[in-house]
């Protein structure tokens, strides 16, 4: 069982056992997630640095901030752990620069929740985790699934770079999407997976439904979406239920439902919302750790409709197998596939189901 998995040592354990200096790149919400597991483990930061833009005499957490020149400068053999996302291929191909000149991890820390993904983790979950692997649609995808769940592991860049597919194939050749399509969008931001759809569609489809939980993400999509017929927009969450939820708005994409936060949201269930209209025919779901809630409000659709589903797989730990589990379990004649698109860490690794 998990033959598939070769990475036994987490990066967690190597930087633990690291003798060179250990630079943190990058600032902001991942460095603060990974410092704290540094604590914890008693890892030593060296330092700081930042891209040029960004440095500009700041300081983060009591320390300078340099610019990697600086510490090439000053450090002749150091190690670099990568504290942002990057998802644009100008910033990969820098990323992928340093690690060809310094040993480079990007540790794993779950987007929404707690708990790091270690090999102890998969042996923990090493049936379910199995099961979906042999679940899989095709060789591919079980290549993706191997190399996701290493990269998580192990924090080596090379597992992503072997699994990473243009998103415009991943249309053609799984979603496929027709000229008549009702879709439903969980998580719209500002319409830019709308747009997406509809360049394969040439501008045609039947009925979008999009639903966005924070005001000003909304109404970037209402502008979007302003003048297109049969497009029915949801300032609200995608739940389970119909109800009310706390929700915590921050900037860009990272807003969520949190019960600390005493801002309520609307939220709706999928079930409820197309009830007695056509039936959806793709669902996507990226709604910030959310997505098994989301599934259980569409459970009615994914059962008896069969829609072609796009689900984050990224945002919990326990995502890469409870999201694919869910499912079978729901529509056991859906063939699932995992694929993976430009980003660094293990984000945009998503769930395609087709009928």
């Amino acid at each position: 069982m998990l033959s598939f998995i070769t990475e036994k040592q987490s990066c967690w354990d190597r930087l633990s056992a690291e003798k060179r200096p250990v630079f943190i790149y990058g600032m902001g919400d991942g460095a603060l997630k990974i410092m704290s597991v540094f604590r914890k483990r008693n890892i030593s930061v060296a330092g700081i640095f930042a891209s040029d833009e960004f440095v500009r005499g700041h300081y983060f957490e009591g320390f300078k901030v340099h610019r990697l020149s600086e510490v090439e400068s000053m450090v002749e053999d150091f190690v670099v752990v990568l504290a942002f996302a990057a998802g644009y291929q100008e910033i990969v191909d820098k990323i992928h620069s340093i690690a060809s000149r310094h040993t480079l991890y990007v540790p794993d820390v779950p987007v929404v929740g707690q708990g790091l993904f270690t090999y102890d983790y998969c042996v923990e979950n090493a049936e379910k985790i199995q099961k979906v692997y042999d679940s899989l649609a095709d060789d591919y995808s079980r290549k993706v699934y191997a190399n996701i769940i290493n990269f998580k592991i192990s924090g080596k860049i090379e597992y992503l770079s072997a699994v990473t597919t243009p998103k415009a194939e991943i249309y053609r050749k799984i979603i496929k999407p027709g000229l008549n399509e009702v879709y439903v969008d969980l998580g719209a931001y500002n319409g830019d997976t709308i747009q997406e759809l509809l360049e394969f569609t040439r501008g045609k489809y039947a009925e979008i439904y999009a639903v966005e939980p924070d005001r000003k993400n909304y109404k970037k999509l209402v502008k979007y979406v302003d003048n297109m017929p049969n497009v029915f927009t949801y300032n609200a969450a995608a739940w389970s239920i119909d109800c009310e939820l706390p929700f915590s708005a921050k900037a860009g994409r990272q807003s969520s439902i949190s019960a600390s936060s005493s801002n309520m949201v609307t939220a709706r269930a999928v079930d409820s919302m197309v009830n007695g209209n056509r039936p959806a025919t793709i669902i996507k779901m990226d709604v910030e750790g959310f997505e098994r809630e989301a599934i259980w409000g569409a459970s009615n659709t994914i059962s008896h409709d069969s829609p072609k589903l796009m689900v984050a797989l990224y945002h919990r730990n326990e995502d890469i197998f409870e999201i694919p589990l869910l499912i079978m379990t729901l529509n056991p004649d859906y063939k699932l596939y995992v694929r993976h698109q430009l980003y660094i860490p293990a984000w945009e690794t998503n769930l395609y189901a087709t009928p």
